[in-house]
């Protein structure tokens, strides 16, 4: 209405003003309700073709929506393991800060693991006392073993130079007993070294890796302990928390609650613009809303992102042929927009709906000098078609609760 009313100034109104004043002709005479479309035929074909140019030209370089949210992702309340909960420390729409406890989940099991471990941890450190005790019992069995190897080395070489002298004397039978038992020794002094290295290596590499073991299952039931107290990620609003001592709370089957963090919804709005705009819309163009949740006020905003992609074309991998015609409904294009100036968006709830102009801005490119004339001029026109967007938007601010609490019946 508002482009047809511009429009009629500059097509139908001099026509209007050509048949009174130089034609002389009268309304109520000549222009009558039946004669006023033959008689003013040129203005009126005249506006309805500029009507028609200039609403597409508006709304192509600078297109509107009304699909414009402050979408907003919440976090879901969930334990690691499934189990009964046993306390609950907050309750339901209460803020809360990152770490704060929110619940704990019957801990009886991870107690019994963790106070085994520790059990084990002690036991092993009781073998290593034990360890060093036969170490040292270990060096006396050795030096016994030494001390009955020389004392039998000595008794075969006496009788070995006794039997050299007078052969009556010893029998060769007994120097062959004098051999065996040197060599039984000596089989002696090696076992007692060996088992000295057995106890070195126990007390050097299989008990501290026992105990590092037994150590590491601590931690391990600590960690399962831990997960049976659920914190707060980040700071935000406990919603949907209906949890009482006793519940089964399940990962894979049932939330606890919400935790809607205190930023969402409050840093960007996200718009939904046509496809026909995909070659209008840029990074950087500047952008206005004006949300239900904060009438009678126009935001302004600045295109941050635009998705390449459209929602509506994604297809999953399944069993079935996807058939393009189920698509039928146009997807659009995601804009992320947001505010020029931080703590505009204050005050809007998230998740409020909202109305959004974008406007093309060819400043740069007529200030370059590189445009033709005509090229030039039609880039001027298309700036100032904007303030025609730009004034729609602001009776659409105005008309908005007026809509909302007396049209829609709410």
């Amino acid at each position: 209405m508002l482009e047809l009313l511009l429009c009629s100034m500059v097509t139908i109104f001099p026509d209007y003003l050509f048949r009174r004043y130089v034609q002389g002709k009268r309304i109520g005479r000549e222009l009558t309700l039946y004669s006023v479309w033959y008689e003013l035929r040129w203005g009126i074909t005249a506006c309805l073709l500029l009507t028609i140019s200039l609403i597409t030209l508006i709304f192509y370089f600078h297109p509107s929506t009304t699909n414009v949210a402050a979408i907003f992702r919440t976090v879901t309340i969930l334990p690691e393991t499934s189990g009964r909960v046993a306390e609950v420390y907050v309750d339901v729409n209460e803020k809360v800060e990152a770490g704060a406890p929110l619940f704990r989940l019957d801990s009886s099991e991870q107690e019994a693991a963790r106070e085994t471990a520790q059990r084990r941890i002690a036991e092993v450190d009781a073998e290593i006392a034990v360890a060093q005790v036969e170490l040292a019992e270990a060096d006396g069995r050795i030096r016994q073993a030494q001390g009955a190897h020389s004392q039998a080395i000595n008794e075969l070489e006496t009788k070995t130079q006794l039997r050299a002298r007078n052969k009556d004397v010893v029998a060769a039978r007994e120097i062959e007993r004098l051999q065996v038992a040197v060599d039984a020794q000596q089989g002696a002094v090696d076992a007692a070294v060996a088992n000295k290295r057995t106890l070195e290596t126990k007390l050097s590499s299989l008990l501290p890796a026992q105990k590092d073991s037994a150590e590491a299952a601590l931690a391990q039931a600590q960690i399962d302990l831990d997960k049976t107290l659920v914190r707060a990620g980040i700071a935000g609003t406990v919603q949907q928390f209906t949890l009482r001592p006793g519940d089964i709370v399940n990962p894979m089957l049932r939330a606890a609650g919400i935790l809607v963090p205190a930023e969402a919804g409050r840093k960007a709005l996200i718009a939904g613009f046509g496809q026909i705009e995909a070659q209008v819309m840029k990074a950087g163009m500047i952008a206005e809303v004006t949300c239900i949740g904060k009438p009678f006020t126009i935001i302004p905003m600045v295109v941050t992102q635009v998705q390449d992609v459209i929602a509506a074309g994604q297809i999953r991998p399944t069993d079935q042929l996807i058939d393009v015609q189920q698509i039928a409904r146009p997807g659009t294009i995601t804009v992320f927009l947001e505010p020029l100036f931080a703590g505009q968006l204050e005050g809007i709830p998230p998740g409020s709906s909202c109305i959004a102009n974008a406007y093309t801005n060819n400043h740069d490119a007529i200030a370059s000098g590189k445009l033709s004339t005509p090229h030039s001029l039609f880039l001027h026109v298309v700036d100032t078609v904007g303030v025609v967007h730009a004034m729609i938007l602001r009776i659409q601010a105005l008309l908005l609760p007026v809509q909302t609490l007396v049209f829609s019946g709410h």
